[in-house]
């Protein structure tokens, strides 16, 4: 069984593509609490960067290398351009999704439903690393549908690693795509970290990152004992400050700000949004409501911003009222009056 200790000087973390969650101005965010977390863009279709605002939905700060973009598609062709395009872009590396279940994307015939044919998810990797000298990886589940015996998983990752994929993200539950939403299906389906492990056992050379369920410090420390990286999920979006606890436990990093100096950055920005590009306040500060996640009088956090929709679209001073309201003294009810 492999069973190494955790390397913090090349520890791989990495904050899942989430769908409406993970845009630009969320990544941002995160990135001010982490420098060492790899961030990855939502699910962008090649449909939309072929057909569509390729630029604004390539568009991202400099700030928020190691950056992924990650890629819904199933046309080998269609993927190469896109790949290449995100590579023009300078992301520094881009990811095929197999792993999502969604009705939209099972329509688009790409996301989890690619897994039931390894061969034609080959074909698409051989496209894509084609095109680019950037790594090339796939993030995927266990198994989908019927497709759910460990020697169908063997076999797709030994298709795509010969067609040049080295690098697997895998989510350690199965895909329902007949009878479960989305929602069920990051719930219902149970864990299997154990399927993980023995993908690392069985190929030793290949780099796994794990990812499902996994909340805590000590959940993380024991995975990268067992395979190589660890992907956190909607935990890093609720409850953000995790990652500066991943910075000092992980990364060994003290210098990680507090939350009040995250929050006054978040100010700065959300103006040179405004200014470079009309971005309302709304569409930035309705990734930070986590920040204060279980600190006494957070909800006055989360209150204040949440009626940003109430203030004009250039009202940056939101986010400082909700900081004055949160450290306040006096009771929640003469907040609320």
């Amino acid at each position: 069984m492999v069973n190494k200790q955790i390397n913090t000087k090349i520890a791989d973390i990495r904050i899942a593509p989430m769908i409406d969650w993970t845009d630009r101005h969320c990544r941002y965010f995160l990135r001010q609490i982490s420098p060492n977390v790899m961030l990855y863009t939502e699910m962008v279709t090649c449909g939309a960067l072929l057909h569509g605002d390729a630029e604004r939905h390539l568009r991202f700060d400099n700030t928020q290398h190691p950056i992924a973009l990650q890629l819904g598609g199933g046309v080998p062709d269609d993927l190469a351009a896109c790949t290449k395009m995100g590579a023009d872009a300078g992301y520094d590396e881009i990811n095929l999704n197999c792993g999502c279940p969604s009705d939209r994307v099972q329509s688009g015939a790409f996301g989890a439903c690619l897994m039931k044919d390894p061969a034609h998810v080959a074909r698409c990797i051989s496209a894509m690393t084609s095109a680019t000298d950037k790594p090339v990886n796939i993030k995927c589940r266990i198994g989908v549908d019927e497709f759910e015996d460990y020697d169908f998983l063997k076999s797709f990752v030994a298709q795509n690693h010969n067609d040049g994929c080295n690098e697997f993200i895998v989510h350690a539950r199965k895909a329902w795509l007949k009878g479960l939403s989305p929602k069920q299906n990051r719930e219902i389906p149970p864990l299997r970290y154990d399927v993980v492990h023995r993908l690392k056992q069985d190929f030793p050379d290949l780099h796994f990152v794990i990812n499902g369920g996994i909340t805590t410090i000590e959940q993380i420390k024991e995975q990268l004992k067992l395979v190589d990286g660890v992907m956190i999920g909607r935990e890093a979006y609720q409850n953000p400050y995790i990652l500066a606890e991943i910075e000092k436990h992980i990364f060994k990093n003290e210098s990680v700000p507090t939350r009040d100096e995250v929050a006054l950055k978040m100010v700065d920005y959300a103006r040179a949004q405004y200014e470079m590009y009309q971005t309302p306040v709304k569409s930035v500060t309705r990734h930070i409501l986590g920040l204060y996640q279980g600190l006494p009088r957070s909800k006055r956090w989360r209150r204040t911003l949440s009626e940003a929709h109430k203030h004009p679209e250039d009202y940056f001073d939101i986010i400082q009222d909700a900081l004055d309201n949160m450290h306040s003294k006096k009771t929640e009810t003469c907040i609320a009056a």
